[in-house]
């Protein structure tokens, strides 16, 4: 057998950093894999005081030459000898993989960031694939929890291995970890991190939706799970409901809306809120709702500056100098303003003249019902929203739901009333 080649006195007294021990040789490339070894090894020099950072970089590095699915995919940390390459049966080689994963696993430092959460990843994604015991997939979801503003796109892509879950990510796993994240203290986790939790969130959402076998309850689950301060913008969380109602085309109508209702209109930009507009896949109420918080903004500047101004003049404020904008950017702000309000006039209109109608019907209805005996059903009130959605998706103010023009009875009674049978006096 093999030794290895470095000892833990050079360890410590090498003056290099983190970054270089872990792209050094730390062992010779033609030791054999005897974990036994490896674990005595690194016991020997945590006992002489290595710091956690140093203890992570080399078990990274070990694992990442005998394990190639550890690795990051550089060729220069590719080993030539690999569990691969052994002539060993498929169900011993699986074995080993998975002795090798939960040894990593029990030998990891429990600092935080001694360890990068990439690397962690892919040695849960390792983990899951090789069916380890319950207790280290436990281990290793804290471990990514812990650092998962770290994590990147690309390693939360876990495949769903499970022959039960019909999506082709595992879905519940990232679920798991962003309610573990948001479970944390709020001295560990600070509000930078949520912000890049919720960026990564909101990408994963855009590339998990276009599976068609994802579920509306498990999309939702995931992006209601962030609190709405998590987000300073909601772009992201838009382009991913966009992609699921493009993929799913089949989503009803009460399925759109309680989509949308994760959207707030308020922190879209103004490139998403054009988009949003002329969005068909949207329902009328969320169309809306962008168009009125456009609006506000539009006029939101004019007051702002009124009330600096004269707040300025009082007290005598200095006035932090800003940019001009260019011909070109007032000329398109302009055009966007001016398609804002004619959209928004447009709508106000076509509101009122659906309101008009309205009221000739209902005017038609009360001259035309004058039996108080008839026992006609009183017309119930109906809110202006839904005068809009019913009008402009109905196709006319006709789907509007009224009650029966008659009643049911009223044939019986004129009938019975007119046909009233008159018994004449017995000849006998």
């Amino acid at each position: 057998m093999n030794q290895l080649a470095i000892q833990p006195e050079s360890i410590i007294t090498s003056p290099s950093s983190p970054g270089q021990l872990a792209i050094e040789c730390w062992f010779d490339d033609s030791c054999v894999l005897d974990m036994d070894y490896f674990v005595r090894t690194l016991c020997g020099i945590k006992a002489k005081g290595v710091r956690p950072d140093l203890i992570g970089s080399i078990i990274t590095n070990y694992a990442s030459k005998w394990l190639p699915d550890l690795s990051d995919n550089d060729p220069k940390k590719q080993c030539s000898t690999s569990f691969k390459e052994s002539p060993e049966s498929v169900t011993a080689l699986w074995m080993k993989k998975r002795f090798f994963v939960e040894t990593l696993v029990g030998i990891l430092p429990p600092e935080k960031d001694c360890v990068p959460c990439n690397f962690l990843l892919r040695l849960l994604r390792t983990a899951i694939m090789v069916g380890v015991e319950n207790g280290y997939r436990l281990e290793l979801e804290k471990r990514v929890s812990w650092q998962l503003d770290q994590a990147s796109l690309k390693e939360l892509m876990i495949p769903s291995f499970s022959h039960t879950c019909g999506t082709l990510l595992d879905f519940e796993l990232i679920l798991r970890l962003v309610k573990r994240f948001l479970n944390l203290d709020e001295a560990v986790k600070s509000g930078v991190a949520l912000v890049k939790v919720a960026k990564l969130v909101d990408c994963y959402l855009a590339e998990a939706a276009i599976d068609a076998n994802l579920g509306l309850k498990e999309f939702i689950a995931l992006a209601g799970t962030l609190p709405s301060h998590a987000r300073a913008t909601d772009d992201g969380l838009y382009q991913a409901i966009d992609t699921y109602l493009k993929v799913h085309s089949d989503v009803s109508k009460s399925e759109r809306k309680s989509l949308c209702r994760l959207i707030d209109s308020r922190k879209l930009s103004s490139e998403a809120s054009v988009h949003a507009t002329q969005n068909e896949r949207l329902p009328i109420r969320a169309i809306i709702q962008v168009l009125f918080s456009e609006y506000t903004k539009l006029n939101r500047p004019s007051d702002l500056a009124s009330s600096f101004s004269s707040t300025r003049s009082s007290k005598n404020l200095l006035e932090v100098p800003e940019r001009c904008l260019s011909k070109r950017e007032v000329k398109a702000q302009q055009s966007e303003t001016r398609k804002l309000r004619e959209e928004v006039v447009r709508l106000q209109c076509q509101c009122n003249s659906m309101q008009a109608q309205i009221d000739r019907l209902m005017e038609k209805k009360k001259s035309f019902f004058r039996w108080p005996k008839l026992g006609v059903s009183v017309l119930r009130p109906f809110s202006m929203i839904d005068t809009i959605e019913a009008g402009v998706e109905g196709g006319g103010v006709g789907e509007v739901g009224y009650g029966p023009r008659t009643p049911k009875d009223i044939k019986g009674k004129m009938v019975q009333g007119r046909m009233t049978p008159k018994w004449r006096k017995s000849v006998s």
